[in-house]
């Protein structure tokens, strides 16, 4: 492992979606890009063997399960556009990484929209005994309509009985995963016959407003259990619910002051919920665009700029928020937009423009160029130092191409973070958890998780309940 003497290390997380065109609208049309090639399974094996052998921790995953709306009064042009459609599920791609890599991190985002949380327990548990301890859950609650409209519902729920949803969800998840099995249910004794004992074995007989599970969970106790928890709401409500139960947050975030004021309400929230500072790890979405020189870092730049489609980005963006902004000049005001969709993301945007009242095209810029840092390794690593200061514990690293910005930044920016001690040359033994935290496998004793360990013994197979 790398020495961390001055600083602590950073967080390395590769930010993708298993989709032609994910956050930098347009650019899977670069020359050299190979998004196109999404549903290939050698471009993601490719790309994280890649990754594993520059020791990044994780690949962080983004989904969605529904049109991101209508942009220019339909949906065509989000088709025409490739915008997250189509888009393929990366539970499924996640099995093929998980035996083609050993180290490496595999997070995958699912919505509390799309699976029912018996069987979507039982699919992470049987992904994190197949990786050895390394998945991650991103919980999200989907903004998108469409979404909800694709598993029944009659229209989007609103915002904050969205995270209603998501709290009963993850507390039915978590009974399952740890309050189901006991630590020594599993004896596999061939000489007695016996596999496992009745008496450590639990039902749950959640009862809730949405969900009703009798239980047990099917699948035996995972490497961490309960995996590797992300959350990237930024809303206030989204905020509280990653202080309560996440182990990693991930800004949008337009500049360094903007993360220092917001991990400073998530460290208040911590102290609230019970936890203890630190517990939940921030990462900001930054992209790079490095040159040897400052005059090739301004001409990569300007390249990738000829490919940019700012109205890409802004689909992208009315579409979270759910507002059809297509046909409208970029200079129109945003104005006191109001919306239950993805309410942080506005109010990012609105924070990131002096004077408060940014424009569309202020927008799409703040997505596209807000969050990207370009120049030399050593420029660009001095303005990571200065995100790092901020308070921020790693990046999830967006990317222009695949996988030539990750290759930029493994040849060109991870020497420079070396040779700082900033970045891991080592990974930690062990789960995702114990790389990351340094601990144990298992979930601390203060996260809400942990009240369900030994809560169900009455309902032990022994007891015939």
């Amino acid at each position: 492992m790398g020495t961390f003497d001055v600083r602590p290390r950073l967080l390395l997380s590769a930010f993708l979606m298993n989709t032609p065109s994910h956050i930098l609208g347009g650019q899977w049309r670069h020359p050299e890009a190979q998004q196109h090639r999404f549903n290939e399974l050698k471009l993601w094996v490719d790309l994280a063997k890649q990754l594993e052998d520059a020791k990044f921790d994780n690949m962080f995953f983004a989904d969605v399960v529904g049109l991101y709306g209508n942009h220019e009064g339909g949906w065509a042009s989000m088709v025409r556009k490739g915008m997250q459609v189509p888009s393929h599920d990366p539970l499924v791609l996640l099995s093929a990484l998980a035996a083609t890599t050993s180290e490496i991190g595999l997070a995958m985002t699912s919505s509390v929209v799309q699976a029912a949380p018996f069987q979507f327990a039982r699919q992470l548990s049987t992904l994190d005994h197949l990786s050895n301890g390394r998945v991650a859950w991103n919980i999200v609650t989907s903004v998108l309509e469409n979404s909800h409209r694709n598993f029944g519902a009659a229209g989007l729920t609103a915002h904050d009985d969205r995270y209603d949803w998501a709290e009963e969800y993850v507390e039915a998840t978590y009974k399952l995963w740890e309050g189901s099995w006991e630590d020594d249910a599993v004896l596999a004794d061939k000489e007695s016959g016996i596999f496992a004992d009745p008496a450590k074995i639990n039902k749950i007989h959640h009862q809730g407003k949405r969900y009703s599970i009798e239980g047990p969970h099917l699948a035996l106790p995972s490497p961490q259990r309960t995996p590797f928890l992300f959350q990237a709401g930024s809303s206030a409500r989204g905020k509280q619910f990653a202080a309560e139960h996440a182990e990693a947050t991930f800004l949008f975030a337009p500049h360094p002051e903007y993360v220092a004021k917001q991990v400073g309400k998530i460290r208040e929230l911590e102290a609230a919920a019970g936890r203890a500072v630190g517990d939940v790890k921030v990462f900001a979405g930054l992209s790079f665009v490095v040159g040897s020189t400052e005059e090739e870092a301004k001409r990569k730049e300007a390249e990738y700029d000829e490919y940019l489609d700012l109205d890409a980005i802004v689909a992208h963006i009315g579409g979270g928020i759910g507002i059809d902004l297509g046909g409208l000049d970029l200079d129109t005001p945003l104005g006191d937009v109001q919306t239950e969709g993805a309410r942080g993301v506005l109010e990012a945007a609105i924070a990131s423009v002096p004077g408060g009242k940014p424009t569309i095209g202020d927008l799409a810029r703040y997505r596209a160029k807000a969050q990207q840092i370009s120049g030399t390794p050593e420029q660009i690593v001095d303005q990571i130092e200065d995100w790092q200061d901020a308070d921020m514990d790693g990046l999830n690293i967006m990317n222009q191409i695949l996988p030539g910005s990750y290759s930029d930044f493994i040849e060109g920016i991870l020497p420079e973070l070396h040779k700082r001690g900033l970045a891991q040359t080592e990974y930690t033994p062990g789960t995702l958890r114990e790389k990351v935290f340094g601990r144990g496998p298992r979930l601390e004793s203060s996260h809400p998780a942990a009240k369900f360990r030994g809560a169900f013994a009455e309902h032990s197979a022994a007891a015939g309940d």
